[in-house]
């Protein structure tokens, strides 16, 4: 099982940056809303006091938007505010619903694109590069210890779409274990393909990792439900990014279906990648990149103003 400092670490790491978005509330507050009627880059910029929201600190495509306001002269004087992936979410919505201008570090696959009508912006530098791949990661050791879980985890894939599903019927207020649970059920001929030649076992533990981000919620309560059909019994542990790959590296738990590469994880991915296996991609075509509402009148980065 996994170590109990490593949960207290997650967890504590995931409580601070919830507090803190929570304290950070819009500097804008009662000014008028520069939406979709006669809003324009420049009162946009201001309005949103030239800051990006953000996620985790260690994430990314956060580490990607703070080198934007570096790489692009438009964004001198902008700042990243981090907080959590839930908080970033609470803040789009919100700006949404009063048709305010709001700049987001984005990702697909995600709920919020089902829910609400985005654009990414596009990025003539590419700092936030092209197409990501979602990929599983396992300690060293664990196709010989436990070969059956080593295969279901290898064998694990699926599409952008149904991530999408379950992240949505989440956020609709179905529990996380149902939400796998009702998408197993109606997609049996893919879990039959993950679970192909494998045997079922009786109580083997097995425990994984991920960052408490939606994306990541669903396909790790995906998994473990099959792999508790097969027999396992599974423990899923959420930690923040760092300690979620030292987690597999040092052997401490089974694995994790959470990589996002080569961008997102790419620096955590170089100084870990020795010590644990590549199972490849999960999941094809994941994009990260800054995200408005479609109300919003700038297609690029290079649209949005320098602070005055």
């Amino acid at each position: 099982m996994f170590k109990l400092d490593w949960k207290r670490l997650g967890m504590a790491a995931g409580l601070s940056l919830t507090l803190v978005a929570a304290g950070c509330g819009s500097s804008d507050e009662g000014s008028e809303s520069s939406g979709s009627e006669g809003g324009d880059s420049t009162s946009y910029s201001e309005e949103m006091n030239y800051e990006i929201t953000g996620i985790e600190a260690g994430a990314g495509v956060v580490k990607a938007a703070q080198t934007a306001t570096e790489e692009y002269e438009n964004l001198a004087g902008w700042e990243v505010a981090t907080s959590s992936s839930g908080a970033m979410a609470t803040a789009l919505g919100e700006a949404i619903e009063n048709e305010e201008p709001i700049v987001v570090t984005g990702w697909t696959p995600h709920w919020k694109f089902a829910k609400y009508d985005l654009k990414y912006l596009e990025d003539p530098k590419e700092v936030f590069g092209g197409e990501e791949q979602i990929k599983t990661m396992v300690r060293k050791g664990l196709k010989g210890d436990k070969p059956n879980a080593y295969k279901v985890l290898d064998q694990f894939n699926w599409t952008a779409k149904d991530m999408e599903t379950v992240m949505l019927d989440i956020n609709k207020g179905t529990s996380e274990q149902e939400a796998a649970q009702k998408w197993i059920e109606n997609n049996q001929d893919k879990v039959d393909e993950w679970t192909k030649g494998t045997e079922k076992v009786d109580g083997t533990e097995v425990e994984l990792v991920y960052v408490n981000w939606d994306s990541e919620i669903a396909s790790t309560n995906v998994v473990a439900e099959v792999l508790k059909q097969q027999g396992f019994e599974v423990t899923i542990t959420p930690l923040d990014n760092g300690p979620m790959w030292e987690a597999v590296a040092e052997g401490e738990v089974a694995g994790m279906v959470a990589a996002w590469l080569p961008g997102t994880h790419g620096d955590l991915y170089k100084q870990h990648k020795d010590n644990l296996e590549d199972l490849g991609a999960n999941l094809e075509g994941a994009k990260i990149g800054l995200v408005v509402p479609k109300y919003m009148d700038v297609e690029s980065i290079e649209d949005l103003k320098p602070a005055e």
